[in-house]
Parts: C-alpha cells; sequence; structure tokens
C-alpha cells in the first residue's frame, strides 16, 4: 500500500529495488587479528569470491540486466584488480568497504581517516575510479564517521537500519550523507554461511533451506516495493556465488524481473536522485 508522501522513484516505478554484494575476500577480522595468515581453510574460503564466485554472479547479472553495487574492501582490490576491474567494465558500480574490512565503531577518528585516504589511492590507481558511496564492514561506526565520509568526498553510506527508504544525515559544513539502509533479512550469512573456524557468526552454524530463504528474500522485495519503498541487500559472492545458490539468486532475479513496477537501480543512482528530488521535501 502506497503511503501518503511516500517517495516517488524515476520513470513512474512504484519501488526502488538497490542490488549491492559485499566482495570481502578473505578481509576481516582474522586477518586484522592475523590469525588468517595460520588458517588456510578460511583465506581460501573468502578468497574463492573475488577468485572463483565473482564471474558468475556477473553473467548472472548481465542475463538479466540488472544494475549492481559491489562493496570492495581495498585490499581485495590490490590482490584480484582484473576481477575488479571487470565489475566496472560491465557497468557496476563499486564502492568503498574498508582497507581490511575495519570495524569503524572500534577503531579511531584519525585511523578512519587513513583507511580512507588509502582505500580513495588504491582505487584510483587500480580502477582509476574515485568512488562516492560506502557500506561500514561491522554494520556499525563511529559517531564521527558521517563527518569523514563526507570529508573523504562519499556522498552515501549503505550502513544503518534507520528506515526502509534513504534517508538523510546532516554533516556540517556539506550536503547530507545520503543513508540507503539495509536489512539483516536481506544478508545471505544469516542464512547461508557456515564457517567452523573462525566461528563467526557465533550460532552461525547451520544453513538454512535454500527454498525457505529464496521465499523470505521473495516476500521481503514484494513487501517492500508494494509499499513504494527502497530495498537493498547484503549479499557475498563467497557465499551467495556457489553454483547452487546461483540458481537461487536466478530464481530470486526472476521473481523481481517479472514486476514492471520496479526501479532498479546502483546505490550511486540511488543517492544522486535523492539529493536531486528528495532531500528537501
Amino acid at each position: 500500500m502506497q503511503q501518503p508522501g511516500a517517495v516517488r522513484w524515476p520513470q513512474g516505478k512504484r519501488g526502488c529495488m538497490a542490488l549491492a554484494f559485499d566482495l570481502d575476500g578473505p578481509t576481516g577480522d582474522a586477518m586484522l587479528n592475523g590469525s588468517l595468515w595460520s588458517t588456510p581453510e578460511y583465506f581460501t574460503f573468502g578468497a574463492y569470491g573475488p577468485y572463483r564466485a565473482l564471474g558468475r554472479l556477473l553473467d548472472l547479472l548481465r542475463a538479466f540486466q540488472l544494475p549492481a553495487t559491489f562493496f570492495v574492501p581495498a585490499w581485495v582490490v590490490e590482490q584480484w584488480p582484473q576481477q575488479c576491474q571487470a565489475i566496472i567494465e560491465q557497468g557496476h558500480e563499486v564502492a568503498y568497504h574498508g582497507y581490511r574490512h575495519e570495524s569503524f565503531w572500534a577503531i579511531s577518528p584519525e585511523e578512519q581517516r587513513a583507511v580512507m585516504a588509502k582505500s580513495a589511492a588504491i582505487f584510483k590507481q587500480y580502477l582509476g575510479i574515485t568512488a562516492c558511496g560506502f557500506r561500514t564492514p561491522s554494520g556499525d561506526w563511529h559517531a564521527e564517521t558521517p563527518q569523514i565520509l563526507r570529508d573523504a568526498g562519499v556522498i552515501y553510506s549503505s550502513s544503518m537500519r534507520g528506515d526502509d527508504r534513504p534517508y538523510s544525515i546532516p554533516v556540517a559544513g556539506h550536503t547530507p550523507l545520503v543513508e540507503i539502509p539495509g536489512k539483516w533479512e536481506m544478508d545471505d550469512y544469516a542464512s547461508l554461511a557456515y564457517t567452523r573456524q573462525p566461528d563467526f557468526p557465533k550460532g552461525g552454524d547451520r544453513i538454512a533451506s535454500y527454498a525457505h530463504t529464496r521465499d523470505n528474500w521473495q516476500r521481503e522485495f514484494d513487501g517492500a516495493m508494494d509499499e513504494g519503498l527502497c530495498l537493498t541487500t547484503l549479499f557475498h559472492p563467497k557465499i551467495s556465488g556457489q553454483p547452487g545458490r546461483l540458481l537461487l539468486l536466478e530464481q530470486l532475479f526472476e521473481h523481481m524481473t517479472a514486476r514492471d513496477d520496479v526501479w532498479f537501480a546502483r546505490c550511486d543512482a540511488v543517492a544522486h536522485w535523492y539529493l536531486q528530488e528528495q532531500q528537501h521535501d
């Protein structure tokens, strides 16, 4: 049901779907604390994403002509530059996701600024781009992070959970930071990840039925589109880009594209549209 005052999407569409993937590779807590280098099992599990799974995902997105945003730690760009360049060549967006998947809530403002500066330099050197988007690796951030992001030239984040529409976060001296909120329900780790060492996420040592997982995602999509909202995903190539799960995504994309009232957009397009059309409403 369209609510009074609901956002108005481009092209007369009812709802907005912004597909997004976190191409983490083997970055994360195990890399940050050094245990990764003595855990080849976990390293290869992460490396499978950019090395093997990413190509399948790009092929599937091309088949459905769907745009997407990939949030990529800069360390992954350094190790797999050709794979990351392929993302851009196929019309998708590459955006910031830390250098080694740091938790921004746990590091100082100076360290956050250093991560952003290093990431920007690597993106420019290896990909030839200046990114405008950011997703905090840990799902939370420091109180000063919005200011740091805007100072670094970032116009939007997809990190918080405060709405199911884009919203603005005021930042002194800048136009607002646009937030494109995610939902844990659309995180493939919640239902499809199984890693014994390291045990992350705690209690996550199970895999849900693929059919039930697809049903959950489709219900979230239908509900959001029926209400004229914006939905994004927190999918990970190393999780969703495996052969059986690619069939799951194929069925999900078939379901999504069966509707003709959805604006499929990269996150940067959503942010630019919001800044032009919605922030003053």
